[in-house]
């Protein structure tokens, strides 16, 4: 996690030209980044993947959509956001699964710090050193989650992301935009487990069909175009 400041400095040496002009292109469709995650730990499927597979099954034509799957993994994700965020997408809607939730949840804030489950809160590291705290979505959220409520989705903002990878991608995504001079706007979409997930699991936890989540993928991103 230290080293994200590294990445951060090498993509921003990127040819500035090249970046100006995917910002300048004319009359040009809306650009939408869609990520999501592997599986991971006992999850051998991953509910924001799940969603985004069900979502490009009626992809609709605009706006120009480029879907990704992350590894879970701190190193990897940062590498890979950087990479994909030097493209200079007008929107980027990052998905994760977030076990026990009730309903999808947008995500308004990603703060500066991060750290593994095994780890003790005392051990968590600057995503940043020397970056802001946090960093606040400019999308429309509370207005989002109406259009969802109101399609019968259980949906609500949220102000904490976790300090895991979801908040991680969260705050490293506004923080690559703001110092590579990006239009990027971005938030972080939690989903509750997909029902599939939860049918052999010893507990009782909530879901939500795949088919749900990616109908909320769907408002979203008609939302943004």
């Amino acid at each position: 996690m230290r080293r994200c400041s590294k990445a951060v400095e090498k993509i921003t040496s990127l040819n500035s030209t090249a970046l100006e002009g995917r910002r300048n292109y004319p009359s040009r469709m809306t650009r939408v980044l869609l990520t999501a995650f592997k599986p991971y730990d006992r999850w051998q499927q991953n509910a924001s993947w799940l969603a985004v597979v069900e979502f490009t099954k009626d992809k609709p034509a605009t706006p120009d959509i480029v879907t990704r799957v992350y590894d879970v993994d701190f190193d990897l994700v940062r590498d890979q956001l950087a990479k994909d965020l030097a493209e200079d997408y007008d929107y980027a809607l990052h998905v994760g699964q977030a076990p026990g939730s009730t309903r999808v949840q947008l995500e308004a804030f990603g703060v500066n710090i991060g750290g593994h489950s095994r780890q003790l809160p005392d051990e968590f590291a600057p995503l940043i050193s020397g970056g802001p705290p946090a960093y606040q979505s400019e999308l429309p959220l509370a207005s989002l989650a109406g259009k969802l409520r109101e399609a019968e989705i259980p949906a609500q903002v949220s102000y904490h992301a976790g300090t895991y990878l979801c908040n991680a991608t969260m705050y490293l995504g506004h923080h690559l935009a703001a110092t590579m001079g990006l239009k990027t706007k971005s938030t972080f979409v939690h989903l509750p487990l997909d029902t599939s997930q939860v049918m052999d699991q010893e507990e009782i936890l909530p879901s939500l069909p795949a088919a749900q989540s990616a109908k909320a993928l769907q408002i979203i991103v008609a939302s943004l175009d």
